[in-house]
């Protein structure tokens, strides 16, 4: 947990309640029947949530020794073709659910993996199979990450023409001996090339993704990538401090070969991001979470991220994806082989679920929002009719006296220190039976 200073293996970004490790099959009930019913109309509402859409892309080139997504970087031109004709079908089938309920998707996100793995053509073929069932025409926000490596001039070209309006740009870091180390499929060179087409394609928004703790990592070097990314002036930027959880490469060695973490440890990862922010407000950025600065809020409002963080339901499609459709959350089938399968005999790749009660949907609503640096209590009192301020009020009074937040009668701020160490401030706020259990 962030409360202690080295960077132990297990889980600490917290991006979804109650934890992963309560989902199961047993609630894949519920899970239908939510996909197979009319959208629902939160309280306080008066049309159905926002509806977004989630394509997972799960090739790499390389995989990170920090990663912990599905991936595969093994798959030859065949598979490829296998896995896109799979996620194709899939959407034509969530195309066709009741859940949809007529409602246009108001955001997109191609994650992974590496979506910009996939060749222009490939890209191309993708989304005229896609727009045969659904389009993306209405979304204000339709996101793409990108591995620098991967781009070339009409790759982007080509993501502007398909309707991309924000890149994700995974940079990590601008030390060539830390990108290799660490296992990165790119180098440096490589991110500068990209930055030129990305910009030449004017795109609205862009980017650039950087992780504070990556093995190999100095104070100069942290504060060198700094300044080379003001240079490049993205609209946005986010920083990851670098955690270890359970299946990643260097956690395996850590458990198996019973070595040290190479791992910084917490406070100095703290004290880097500390240091990024203040780089990033002096050269005119903003907060946006404890993890994101952005140039000009009235450009990048992070859809994906705000619309989920107040419960819109999100259709997850490709393999391993979660989802979330009228308060159940679900999970689609782990691994290829089962996905694909399952696919192949024209049924939903449903995997895992549950279905939280109107209390956990209220805390899986706060401590998301927590993460932006702030709390509305009116907006929980009008959607939930619960006043979190006196419900979880030794919770909010042991952060103030911790230095992490202020409290007013319309909500909490978090301070710096508590931005920094947002995640490991979200537990507190955890049911008894969820605090001591396994996250994923």
């Amino acid at each position: 947990m962030a409360t202690e200073s080295k960077t132990e293996v297990g889980s600490y970004f917290i991006s979804n309640y109650p934890p992963f490790s309560q989902w199961s099959a047993e609630a894949l009930d519920d899970v239908r029947a939510a996909l197979h019913a009319p959208p629902l109309t939160p309280p306080g509402s008066s049309e159905p949530a926002p509806l977004g859409l989630y394509l997972h892309i799960p090739f790499c080139r390389k995989r990170c020794k920090f990663c912990y997504f599905r991936v595969y970087t093994d798959k030859r031109a065949d598979d490829v073709e296998t896995y896109v004709s799979a996620l194709s079908h899939e959407i034509e089938l969530v195309s066709k659910l009741e859940v949809m309920g007529g409602r246009p998707f108001r955001f997109v996100y191609f994650g992974g993996g590496t979506p910009s793995f996939l060749s222009g053509k490939q890209l191309t073929k993708l989304v005229d199979r896609l727009r045969a069932n659904i389009n993306w025409d209405h979304a204000e926000e339709v996101t793409f990450e990108c591995e620098p490596g991967t781009l070339s001039e009409p790759k982007v070209a080509t993501l502007r023409e398909l309707g991309v309006t924000r890149l994700s740009l995974g940079v990590e870091n601008f030390s060539d001996a830390v990108l290799e180390e660490n296992g990165r499929a790119h180098l440096s060179p490589e991110v500068y090339k990209a930055w030129d087409w990305i910009r030449a394609a004017g795109f609205p928004n862009v980017n650039i993704d950087l992780i504070a703790g990556m093995v190999g990592e100095t104070w100069d070097n942290w504060k060198d990538c700094i300044k080379k990314t003001i240079a490049l002036d993205p609209e946005s930027v986010t920083i990851y401090q670098m955690e270890l959880p359970f299946n990643t490469v260097y956690s395996k060695d850590i458990l198996g070969n019973q070595i040290e973490t190479p791992v910084a440890d917490w406070p100095l990862k703290r004290a880097w991001v500390d240091y990024a922010f203040d780089e990033l407000a002096a050269a005119g950025y903003s907060v946006s979470s404890g993890y994101t600065m952005v140039k000009d809020k009235s450009k990048v409002n992070f859809s994906y991220r705000d619309n989920l963080w107040h419960g819109s339901d999100l259709l997850a499609t490709g393999v391993a994806s979660f989802g979330h459709a009228s308060g159940v959350h679900y999970q689609n089938e782990p691994d290829w082989a089962g996905y694909v399968g399952r696919l192949e005999q024209g049924e939903l790749p449903l995997h895992r679920g549950m279905k939280p009660t109107p209390h956990q949907l209220l805390v899986r609503e706060m401590i998301l929002q927590l993460k932006k640096g702030w709390l509305d209590a009116g907006y929980f009192k009008r959607k939930f009719g619960v006043d979190i301020l006196d419900h979880w009020r030794g919770e909010f009074q042991q952060h103030a006296d911790d230095e992490l937040l202020t409290i007013d009668a319309d909500g909490v701020k978090l301070t710096r220190k508590g931005l920094l160490r947002v995640d490991g401030m979200l537990p507190a706020f955890f049911e008894p039976e969820h605090r001591g259990v396994r996250y994923t």
